[in-house]
């Protein structure tokens, strides 16, 4: 039974943007939109999944003692939850304490073989914050994304979505390099990318390189 307040975002007399905005200001209202996460409305379902993002990103401690149920929502077999429980765990991870993402680092990285694009661009755009949370995990997460150009095709992963998700790789890497111990490689997987056919992925690659290329 989903609450009033929730309710207000099927007739939108509500919108999700003033919905955050109260959130934030009252954590208090939290448990009723944790509660929406499992509606059956799609508007009110994705809706809170929307809030949780962004609450996670300005407000993570608040998210943190709910890590366990943004853990759960990976196996959603809604792909959009899957995708915003993707973003909050990493941008849980800075407050991680109790090194609940550590337990679960080999299932959060085994999405980049998922057969969905999004679903593995958003882990890809996403490692950068885990990196400069958790330092020690560096090298694991500079090898995991460096094969993302190896990432098998699929109906719903073309050539072209995995140059986007080539873009993400360098986008990330552009973010924690500096804590890269081995940076040769990751360097030699970018110079790979200027002849690509995807545009900005070169202007990407080419920026990258102006940035990076003299401190190895």
């Amino acid at each position: 039974m989903e609450s009033t307040l929730l309710k207000k975002l099927v007739d939108k007399s509500i919108t999700t943007e003033q919905l955050i905005m109260k959130a934030k200001k009252n954590p208090d209202l939290l448990p009723e939109i944790l509660d929406g996460i499992t509606s059956s409305k799609p508007a009110i379902r994705y809706g809170c999944g929307k809030i949780l993002v962004d609450v996670s990103q300005d407000q993570p401690e608040v998210l943190y003692p709910h890590m366990d149920f943004f853990i759960t929502l990976l196996d959603s077999k809604y792909r959009i939850l899957t995708w915003n429980a993707i973003v909050i765990i990493a941008n849980l991870t800075k407050v991680d304490r109790e090194k609940k993402f550590d337990e679960i680092f080999e299932k959060y990285f085994s999405l980049i073989q998922n057969e969905y694009m999004v679903t593995v661009a958003n882990v890809v755009g996403n490692a950068w914050k885990i990196a400069l949370a958790k330092p020690y995990l560096t090298t694991k997460i500079k090898d995991i994304l460096l094969t993302v150009e190896h990432l098998s095709i699929t109906p719903h992963l073309s050539e072209e979505c995995k140059r986007v998700i080539i873009e993400h790789a360098i986008r990330s890497f552009d973010l924690f390099f500096p804590q890269i111990e081995e940076k040769e490689n990751v360097i030699f997987f970018v110079k790979k990318q200027l002849k690509s056919s995807r545009k900005t992925l070169q202007l990407v690659s080419e920026e990258f390189l102006r940035k990076w290329s003299g401190n190895v």
